[in-house]
């Protein structure tokens, strides 16, 4: 019994200590990425941050596409907002003027001039629009409330907006255009399933039982904080107690604090241990290696959770192009690209599927009357819809698929940019923008737009959450970090709950 008890505080006592400094910004950072839309005006300069996350030679997915205005005026965008630009790329103005503060509230999908001459931008957090005669962006008003929009396309007068969700149609009529709501119709042959990624996401943020779901796992997440931060006090304090006995010190508050963190820790730890372990087990889950187990996976949606939804396309919907060859939208969907003749038919799934990475789809435009651009990190692809052969567009071969290969490419496509000339340049998540089949070299990044574009507070928490952050130091083993931390952080809690019984809890009285 007493080895027994020893192994299970071996278990508990140092990997607690060493891991209570990880969990404290573990435990802030899921707090931080619970709300979102609440920080979303604070940034954080990358300046400050390790050399892999500022920006140089507009990486890091800095611009995602442009529209061209006339011949000397052009509108890039990303994820550094919006800038009005010339026909040479060396000069830029901000272009932000009624966007809210922060990088989050200026991340752009998508920029569109309408019929009307209305500019339509797609971001995070909702449309907006920037009429004729404004003087900056102004919020589209729409059902759905700082929901994420994806795109925005036009048939003649009319204009169409993709949510992650939903299809907006309106007639394009300056500031008294109105959109109309449209909920796709399911394809043939859908099943009402999820991914069991997507389960064990919102399990793990709360987001599977809405807001209250949401503020339990803040509460978890405080409550890592303290149980990590009353480690660190029980784990130090006796020692330094005993010191000071031995230099004669008074130590009475030092004693008080010690066995206020003691009880507490306990108490707490004990309440709470199961739904810390599925807390930190399935955040086990949520990167590689341990997500390969599951990436796979489907299930039904857990009733009356989040994601049992009436909607076919919950959550689903990345990108929307027009075709005028064929007089139809191609629907890109996190299950593939459909076929969409109009909004109130059933979109069909196209037999031909270029190449998209799991992260999703960056660049999705028309090369020309056959072929499409298709981009995302799996790569540049050119994609004819009646044609098997899709050819990687960077350098012209046609694309052989590889069975469990890796899941992303050799260049990771972020966006497309075409000047007024007609020459293209593809930017890439890690090497930037580079010139696309022609030699001339995109201009670097100039220092006024370097100085307004920095790292959300979310974006920086989800670096810390996923171990990202640590690339620099580890290299490819920062992988590790989330399943290790996991594993750990189970063994610790399981442990101490263990002492708890065996040692703290006592035995009631008959």
């Amino acid at each position: 019994m007493a080895k027994g008890w020893r192994t299970y505080k071996r278990l508990h006592k140092w990997p607690g200590f060493i891991l209570a400094f990880i969990l404290l910004y573990y435990g802030i950072s899921g707090i931080f990425m619970n709300h979102r839309e609440w920080i979303s005006g604070v940034d954080v300069s990358r300046n400050n941050l390790p050399a892999g996350y500022r920006y140089d030679n507009w990486n890091n997915a800095a611009l995602k596409g442009d529209l061209i205005l006339n011949s000397d005026s052009i509108l890039v965008y990303g994820n550094i907002g919006i800038w009005l630009t010339d026909s040479s790329f060396r000069n830029y103005s901000s272009f932000n003027h009624g966007f809210p503060k922060g990088t989050d509230n200026r991340k752009i999908a998508d920029v569109h001039r309408s019929a009307d001459g209305t500019l339509y931008a797609a971001t995070l957090f909702g449309l907006y629009a920037y009429y004729k005669g404004s003087s900056g962006w102004e919020p589209v008003p729409l059902e759905e409330k700082n929901c994420r929009f994806t795109a925005v396309e036009s048939i003649g007068d009319t204009v169409y907006a993709l949510s992650r969700s939903h299809l907006y149609k309106a007639y394009a009529d300056g500031r008294n255009t109105r959109f109309e709501k449209k909920e796709l119709k399911a394809p043939q042959g859908y099943v009402n399933e999820v991914t069991l990624f997507q389960t064990i996401w919102q399990l793990h943020s709360g987001e599977l039982f809405g807001l209250p779901g949401k503020l339990l796992v803040d509460l978890l997440g405080m409550l890592t904080i303290f149980l990590s931060l009353t480690g660190i006090v029980y784990f130090l304090f006796p020692g330094w107690i005993k010191r000071r006995f031995r230099r004669r010190h008074r130590s009475l508050r030092l004693i008080r604090v010690n066995k206020w963190s003691l009880k507490w820790h306990n108490k707490l730890g004990a309440w709470t241990f199961i739904l810390l372990v599925i807390l930190y087990f399935t955040g086990m889950f949520l990167r590689p290696p341990m997500l390969l187990f599951i990436a796979e996976s489907t299930v039904k949606p857990i009733k009356f959770s989040n994601l049992d939804q009436p909607n076919p396309w919950h959550d689903k919907l990345r990108d929307l192009l027009y075709d005028p060859s064929g007089d139809a939208f191609f629907l890109s969907t996190s299950e593939g690209i459909y076929s969409l003749k109009r909004e109130n038919a059933i979109p069909e799934l196209m037999r031909n599927q270029p190449p998209v990475s799991v992260m999703g789809i960056n660049t999705f435009e028309k090369l020309d009357e056959t072929y499409f651009l298709v981009g995302s990190f799996s790569g540049l692809f050119a994609w004819n819809p009646s044609d098997p052969d899709i050819f990687n567009y960077i350098n012209g071969r046609i694309y052989q698929p590889q069975p469990g290969g890796r899941p992303i490419g050799d260049v990771k496509i972020t966006g497309m940019i075409t000047g007024t000339d007609g020459r293209k340049y593809f930017a890439d998540y890690d090497m930037g923008v580079l010139p696309l089949h022609h030699d001339l070299e995109f201009p670097p990044m100039p220092p006024n737009v370097l100085a307004e574009s920095g790292m959300s507070l979310w974006n920086l928490s989800l670096e810390i959450h996923t171990g990202r952050i640590f690339e620099g130091l580890l290299g490819d083993f920062y992988i590790l970090v989330v399943p290790l931390i996991g594993l750990f952080s189970v063994t610790i809690v399981i442990s101490g709950y263990i002492l708890w019984r065996r040692k703290y809890k006592k035995p009631r009285q008959h």
